[in-house]
C-alpha cells in the first residue's frame, strides 16, 4: 500500500487575555495561611489572619447573590493557569483580565487548603473548559488543583501531605496568584525544588523545564478534558461550554482516559459505557451502527453530521479527545434526526507545548497498531501550532479469510489571527481495506450452530473505501459578551466492492445458501456550513445566553451496481466454488440533496439555582433522486419546527433536578395512494431526572425516566388491495430509566457505570404486531468498570482494572422472528506509568463467552472471542 499526503501542520490555544492596567502595579497581599504557627494554642487558620490594610481587602468575603455575578452579570474568564517556581516554593497563578472583580472565599479542611473564586470560570479563550493538575509540586505539597465546580466558581485545593500548607493570595496585573511555600522552606529554611513536577491530565504534554533561576514559566493548558473518568462540561447539547449540571437534559462523556485505559479501538467499545446505547450490527463487518433508547443512533463528528455519506467504514479512535452522547429528540439544534440522540466525536486539539507520543498496540489474530501523535507551537510566540495523529493497522481476525489494512492521518493547524480571532484547518483521511462479512447464518429463525469462525464468502472478496474530511473554523469574539463561530466542513468518500464479494440473504432449513454477487462503485460528497452567533446579557437581575445560528447542507451521492448469480454453498458444509453468471445492472443513480436550519436558543439563568433552556429551529430539506435506469426522478420536500424546553433546578450545589420537553424531525420519500408526498416523521420526547456531584466533583452521576414516541412511521396501507402503497399511521414508543456514573472515589481509584431499563415497542402498524419490541434493543443492559493505580511506595505508577460488560437478549428484525441471545462479557488490563513510558496490556473477553453484536438481513454479527492486547507508548 503506498501513500503519499504533503501536511501543513497544526494546532495551539494559549491564548493569553490581557489584563486592565486600572489595578496594581505590584502586588498586594490578600491573607496568608501559616502552618505551625500558633494563636492561644493552636494552628493559626486563614479566617483568623488579619487582612493588611489594601485596596485588595475586599476581596475576601463570603460570596453573596449580589456578588456572585460581574462585568453586567457575566462570568469573568480564567483563560490560563501558570506555575511558576520559586525560592520559597511554587507560585500559582490564575490569569484573568479582570482579577479585582472576582469573590474569594476559603477554608481548611484537614491539611487542605481549600479557595472558592466566585464569578469565574476556567475557559480557554476558544471557550472550552479546562482544569489544572500538578502532582507533587514542592515538598509537602501533595497536589494543587484548579477545576470548575458549577456554572461561576472556580476551586482551587492546596494538599498538604501532613500539615496546612502555608499559602499567600495576591492580585496583580495577571490575575489572582496563590504563593504556596514548600514545607522545607516553611520549617527549615531549606530551598525547595527548583522544578515542579507537573501531571497533566490525559495526552497533555509534560511542560518546558524550568531553568535553575526559575524564570521560565510552567503553563499547563487542558483543551477541555476532566483529568478522571467524569468531565464537567460538554458543548453538544447546546452548542456552548456549558456544565453538565446546567444542562436540563440527559449527556454523558467518555472521556481520553476511560479509552486508553479500557484499550478502545473502536467506537463500539467506547459507547458500551453509556446507558441506553445498544450496538445494532456492522453492516457487513464495515461501519459502526447504534441504537440510543430504541431508536437508530445519529453520529456526528465536531457538530457535523458524520452519517453514511461520509463515513464508509470503521470510525478510527487515534484523534478522538472525548465523546459525548446526548440522549433525547436534538433536532432543535441539529435538525433531521431520529429521536434518539447523537454521539458527538469531538476530535484533539493542538497544545501550546510540545508533544510527542508514540505508541504500538499488538494483539491476538495478528494484531498490530502503531500510532503517533505529535503538537506543539510552530512559531516562538506561539500563535501558530500544530497537531498531527498518524496511525496504521494490520490485523487478521478469528473469522475466516478476514484480513483488514487501514491507514488514517489527521492534520491540525491552528492560527491565533489576534487576541480575539482564531482560524483552525483541521483534515483526516482514511483509506480501509477488509472483506465483505455479513456475519453468520439464521436457520429456522435460530443462529447456526457452528463455530463463530466460518465465513461463507468468497476469500477473495475485497472493499476498499477512501474518506476525507476537512474543516475549518474561525471564531472571533467582539467582547467577552459577544462572539461568533463560523465552521464549514468538506466530506469526500469513495467505496468499491469487487465482484466475489458474495451475499446470500437467507438460509434453508438445511443450511444452503444461493449467493448472488454484487459489485460497486459509490462516490459521496457532503458540505456543510454552520455560523452560530452567542451573546450574554442581562434583563434584570437575568442572566442570558442567546445562540442564533444559521446552517446550510448539500449533500450528493453517485451509485452504480450490477447484479448476478454465484451459485450455493452450505453452512454446515461450506464449499467455496462460486460461479459468476452473466451481470445486469441493478441500479445507477445519483442523489442531490439542500438542507437548510435556522435556529434560536436561549438559557437563562434565573437564580442561581434556577436555569430555563427554551430553544426553536426550523429546517427545509429539498432531495432529488434520479434513476438512469428507468429515466425517472423522485422528489422529496419537506420542513419542519422543533422546539424544546427545559428547565434545571439546582437545590444544593451538589444535586441537579432537571426535565425537558423536545421534538425532532426526519424526512420521508414517497406518496400516499392519494398522491400526497409523505410528511416526516416527527420524534417527540419528554425526560427528568436527577444529577448529583459527590466527593467534591469527583464523583458524577445521572438518573433519568423518559419516554420517547415516533410517529408517522410508514406502514402497509389496508385498504390498497394491489399492495403497492403505504400509509403513514405507525407509531413506536420507548421508555425506560437509565443511570450514569463516573468519576474518581479515591485517590487512584476511577470508575464508570451504567444501567438501562429499555421498553420500547411498537404501539401502531399495520405491518408488524403492535407489542412487538423493536430491534436490536435489549430490555436491560449496564456496565462497570473500574481501575486502580498505586498512588505511593514501590508499586507507585502500577494500575490494573475490570469490568464487565452485559445485555439481556434482543430481536434482530421487528418481526421479531429470531433472537440474539443475552450475554456477560469480562475484560481486565494492567499498566504501568513511569515519567514518560506507559506500558499496559488488556484482555478482552476474558472467559471467551459466545455472543453477537447485532444483525444484518438474516445474519448475525460475532463479537470477539478471547483476545489480549498490549500497548506501549513513550512520550518524549
Amino acid at each position: 500500500m503506498g501513500y503519499s499526503l504533503k501536511l501543513t501542520l497544526i494546532a495551539s490555544i494559549v491564548l493569553v487575555m490581557i489584563a486592565p492596567t486600572a489595578w496594581a502595579q505590584k502586588r498586594s497581599p490578600l491573607n496568608k495561611a501559616e502552618s505551625g504557627e500558633q494563636i492561644g494554642g493552636k494552628i493559626r487558620q486563614l479566617s483568623e489572619i488579619e487582612l493588611p490594610n489594601t485596596s485588595a481587602q475586599y476581596l475576601v468575603q463570603s460570596p453573596t447573590p449580589s456578588n456572585q455575578q460581574n462585568l453586567g452579570g457575566q462570568v469573568i474568564p480564567i483563560t490560563s493557569v501558570k506555575a511558576n517556581p520559586t525560592a520559597k516554593g511554587v507560585e500559582v497563578i490564575l490569569e484573568t483580565p479582570a482579577g479585582t472583580q472576582l469573590q474569594v472565599t476559603n477554608r481548611s479542611a484537614g491539611s487542605n487548603f481549600i479557595v472558592d473564586v466566585s464569578g469565574g470560570q476556567l475557559r480557554l479563550p476558544s471557550g472550552e473548559a479546562f482544569t489544572f493538575r500538578s502532582q507533587k509540586p514542592v515538598e509537602g505539597i501533595t497536589e494543587i488543583t484548579a477545576q470548575n465546580i458549577d456554572a461561576n466558581t472556580v476551586r482551587v485545593t492546596v494538599v498538604g501531605e501532613k500539615v496546612l500548607p502555608t499559602v499567600e493570595l495576591y492580585d496583580d496585573d495577571t490575575g489572582l496568584v496563590f504563593a504556596v511555600a514548600s514545607t522545607a522552606t516553611a520549617t527549615s529554611g531549606q530551598q525547595p525544588p527548583q522544578t515542579p513536577q507537573a501531571i497533566q491530565p490525559g495526552n497533555q504534554t509534560q511542560p518546558t523545564q524550568p531553568s535553575a533561576q526559575g524564570d521560565e514559566p510552567i503553563e499547563l493548558v487542558v483543551t477541555g478534558e476532566q483529568d478522571g473518568y467524569n468531565s464537567s462540561d460538554a458543548s453538544t447539547a447546546t452548542k456552548t461550554d456549558t456544565p453538565l449540571r446546567d444542562i436540563p437534559q440527559s449527556i454523558q462523556v467518555i472521556p481520553r482516559e476511560v479509552i486508553q485505559d479500557q484499550g478502545a479501538v473502536r467506537l463500539t467499545d467506547i459507547v458500551r459505557n453509556v446507558s441506553g446505547v445498544a450496538n445494532a450490527g456492522t453492516t457487513e463487518d464495515r461501519s459502526d451502527n447504534y441504537i440510543i433508547r430504541g431508536f437508530g443512533a445519529n453520529i456526528y463528528k465536531n457538530g457535523f453530521l458524520d452519517d453514511y455519506y461520509s463515513d464508509r467504514a470503521f470510525r478510527d479512535s487515534a484523534n478522538i479527545e472525548r465523546v459525548e452522547v446526548l440522549k433525547g429528540p436534538a433536532s432543535v439544534l441539529f435538525g433531521r434526526l431520529e429521536p434518539s440522540g447523537i454521539i458527538n466525536l469531538v476530535t484533539k486539539k493542538p497544545l501550546s507545548e510540545p508533544y510527542y507520543n508514540l505508541s504500538f498496540t499488538a494483539g491476538s489474530y495478528s494484531f498490530y497498531r502503531p500510532t503517533l501523535d505529535f503538537s506543539g507551537p510552530l512559531t516562538e510566540d506561539g500563535k501558530l501550532g500544530y497537531r498531527l495523529n498518524i496511525a496504521y493497522e494490520n490485523s487478521g481476525s478469528f473469522r475466516d479469510f478476514v484480513h483488514r489494512e487501514r491507514f488514517f492521518i489527521a492534520p491540525v493547524l491552528s492560527w491565533k489571527i489576534g487576541d480575539k480571532t482564531n482560524l483552525t484547518f483541521e483534515g483526516e483521511y482514511l483509506h480501509s481495506e477488509s472483506p465483505r462479512d455479513v456475519g453468520i447464518y439464521l436457520i429456522g429463525g435460530r443462529i447456526a450452530d457452528v463455530p463463530i469462525s466460518r465465513n461463507l464468502s468468497d476469500p477473495r472478496n475485497q472493499l476498499a473505501v477512501d474518506e476525507s474530511k476537512t474543516y475549518l473554523t474561525l471564531s472571533h469574539n467582539f467582547n467577552q459578551n459577544l462572539s461568533l463561530r463560523t465552521a464549514f466542513r468538506v466530506t469526500t468518500a469513495s467505496e468499491t466492492l469487487n465482484r466475489f464479494g458474495v451475499l446470500g440473504l437467507f438460509a434453508s432449513n438445511d443450511g444452503t445458501v444461493d449467493f448472488f454477487s454484487s459489485p460497486y462503485n459509490q462516490y459521496y460528497e457532503t458540505y456543510f456550513l454552520q455560523n452560530d452567533l452567542t451573546a450574554k446579557f442581562k434583563t434584570g437581575s437575568v442572566n442570558h445566553t442567546v445562540l442564533l445560528g444559521v446552517e446550510l447542507g448539500r449533500l450528493y451521492r453517485r451509485s452504480k451496481t450490477e447484479l448476478a448469480d454465484a451459485g450455493s454453498s452450505n453452512v454446515f458444509n461450506p464449499v467455496y466454488n462460486f460461479s459468476y453468471g452473466p451481470y445486469q445492472p441493478l441500479d445507477d443513480i445519483t442523489q442531490n440533496t439542500d438542507s437548510f436550519g435556522i435556529y434560536l436558543q436561549d438559557q437563562i439563568s434565573v437564580f442561581d439555582n434556577l436555569k430555563l433552556l427554551v430553544g426553536g429551529r426550523f429546517d427545509t430539506y429539498h432531495s432529488e433522486l434520479q434513476n438512469f435506469l428507468n429515466s425517472s426522478t423522485t422528489t422529496t420536500d419537506s420542513d419542519a419546527f422543533s422546539p424544546r424546553v427545559g428547565v434545571v433546578y439546582q437545590p444544593t450545589k451538589e444535586i441537579s433536578l432537571f426535565a425537558n420537553y423536545s421534538r425532532s424531525f426526519n424526512p420521508v420519500s414517497g406518496t400516499a395512494k392519494n398522491g400526497d408526498a409523505f410528511v416526516p416523521e416527527r420524534g417527540t420526547g419528554y425526560e427528568v431526572g436527577i444529577k448529583g456531584d459527590f466527593l467534591n466533583n469527583r464523583l458524577s452521576s445521572t438518573l433519568a425516566f423518559y419516554t420517547v414516541t415516533k410517529t408517522n412511521v410508514v406502514t402497509t396501507d389496508l385498504s390498497d388491495l394491489t399492495g403497492t402503497f403505504s400509509i403513514q399511521v405507525g407509531e413506536q414508543r420507548a421508555r425506560g430509566i437509565e443511570f450514569d456514573i463516573a468519576g474518581e472515589i479515591l485517590p487512584g481509584w476511577k470508575v464508570i457505570g451504567s444501567y438501562a431499563y429499555t421498553d420500547a415497542e411498537i404501539t401502531e402498524d399495520n405491518s408488524y404486531p403492535v407489542g412487538n419490541t423493536l430491534a436490536s434493543t435489549p430490555r436491560h443492559s449496564g456496565s462497570l468498570w473500574t481501575t486502580y493505580t498505586f498512588q505511593t511506595g514501590l508499586l507507585k505508577g502500577f494500575g490494573f482494572g475490570g469490568g464487565i460488560f452485559a445485555a439481556s437478549k434482543n430481536y434482530g428484525t421487528l418481526d421479531n422472528t429470531y433472537t440474539l441471545p443475552g450475554f456477560v462479557r469480562t475484560d481486565a488490563a494492567v499498566f504501568y506509568k513511569k515519567d514518560r513510558l506507559r506500558a499496559s496490556v488488556n484482555f478482552k473477553n476474558l472467559f471467551d463467552v459466545r455472543y453477537f453484536q447485532g444483525s444484518f438481513f438474516d445474519t448475525a454479527n460475532p463479537a470477539d472471542p478471547f483476545t489480549v492486547q498490549g500497548t506501549i507508548s513513550w512520550e518524549f
